[in-house]
């Protein structure tokens, strides 16, 4: 199940002193802390996750250059399935893992947040804590909130309400269709589509709504096929790897003309599947984008693309990234690499790097960053000076929202372990 283990102490010059975390300095734990990756590694949205892990690499890379800590990244294969979930959830945690990274399905992180929760109330010595960069399922944060799980991704009705913040200042927009892949994340975008639709565009007609499977389908013609026939000036997804870019070419190829609202349309092969039909039509939400107009984030961006220069290899998330600093502020200010104090220090996260600022919100532990808002063009157009994974095209930052903007509530009624 475990495919290696990596456990990286190389000075990084690029970086070094360039990014910093606010915390306070206890003495520092002696032993290393263990983090154990379980993502699907193999099968259709194998790419994903072997993109996620190269952020994580550089990561901790990054942390243990400073010398003051020693992160140890071990994967574990999950193939995305619930059952191999849990299955290497019980490996890691029996090879001494102390903290969960998990994001590519919403599914799988609603298994082991339930998973960790009964794990650790029966075995407190062996508590772990989830961290979790890309399951945006709102559930995670708000009924099936814990103490142990903290997200760093905005979860789905955050972006949603971003994207709306474009769509409902586009007159012209009159119909659209909605298209997602059938699980809890793909379901939960659909219903608040048609929630924010309605109390944002109420002239707005839904033109056609589908859920297909996730990762089974080879062929999207005949989706594309209805969604033109449909009528539909726009697409809203929150489709991503495979599913979004086999559908936004099928799109391509059909003659569909519309706009793409997209959650994950920035990345995953998407923009050079869609080429120049996607100029000025794919809109995608993130919490940072390349084309940021900022000298610190270019100088991030600049520091990923050294250290993976292959254009199949530019995929960088901001999130990943302050998720492994928020975890070394928690380590360094517990002095501790037990889980109930790294946890309980991840609650004040309050992590600054290269210029994007966030803070861990105590209440369900969902954390508060800015949203960006960026729209497909070709590089070196105005606003486009980096494109996206070598294709040409990059993404124009249209709208930026504060974190106070782009915060949304949360029904969580927190647990926390007795002392």
């Amino acid at each position: 199940m475990k495919q290696s283990i990596f456990s990286w102490s190389v000075g990084l010059a690029l970086l070094a002193g360039t990014g910093h975390v606010l915390a306070a300095a206890p003495p520092m734990p002696a032993q290393p802390l263990h983090l154990a990756m379980i993502e699907g590694f193999s099968g259709p949205n194998g790419s994903a996750g072997e993109a996620v892990y190269r952020n994580f690499v550089w990561a901790v890379e990054r942390v243990n250059a400073r010398g003051k800590q020693q992160l140890v990244l071990e994967r574990y294969d999950s193939k995305g399935q619930n059952e191999e979930v849990l299955s290497a959830l019980r490996s890691a945690i029996d090879k001494g893992a102390r903290v969960v990274l998990q994001g590519n399905s919403s599914a799988n992180a609603a298994v082991l947040v339930d998973a960790i929760n009964k794990h650790n109330q029966r075995n407190p010595q062996q508590a772990v804590v989830f961290l979790n960069y890309s399951a945006v399922d709102p559930t995670l944060t708000n009924e099936k909130c814990s103490f142990w799980h903290f997200r760093f991704d905005a979860h789905a009705d955050m972006r949603m309400a971003a994207l709306m913040e474009v769509m409902k200042e586009d007159k012209a927009l009159k119909n659209v269709y909605l298209i997602g892949q059938d699980y809890s994340f793909g379901q939960a975008v659909q219903r608040e589509a048609k929630r924010q639709l309605g109390l944002q565009r109420p002239d707005i007609r839904i033109v056609g709504e589908e859920l297909h499977p996730m990762a089974r389908v080879k062929d999207f013609l005949p989706y594309a096929a209805k969604i033109k026939a449909s009528g539909a000036q726009a697409v809203v997804t929150g489709n991503w790897g495979n599913d979004l870019s086999l559908l936004v070419k099928a799109a391509k190829d059909v003659g569909f003309e519309g706009k793409f609202y997209t959650f994950y349309g920035n990345a995953m092969g998407a923009p050079a599947a869609i080429g120049d039909a996607g100029i000025g039509k794919v809109v995608a939400v993130a919490e940072w984008l390349p084309n940021v107009q900022s000298a610190t984030s270019e100088t991030f961006y600049r520091s990923f693309r050294a250290r993976y220069p292959q254009p199949a290899d530019d995929y960088v998330h901001m999130r990943m990234q302050v998720m492994i600093e928020a975890l070394s502020q928690a380590v360094e200010a517990a002095g501790s690499t037990e889980a109930v104090n790294i946890a309980t220090q991840l609650e004040k996260a309050s992590v600054h790097f290269y210029g994007h600022s966030g803070t861990m919100r105590a209440l369900d532990h969902q954390f508060q960053q800015p949203m960006v808002v960026g729209l497909m063009d070709r590089q070196g157009s105005n606003g486009v000076k980096f494109d996206t994974e070598g294709s040409g095209y990059g993404f124009r930052v249209i709208r930026t929202l504060t974190p106070a903007q782009a915060e949304q509530p949360s029904t969580c009624k927190m647990q926390r372990p007795t002392k």
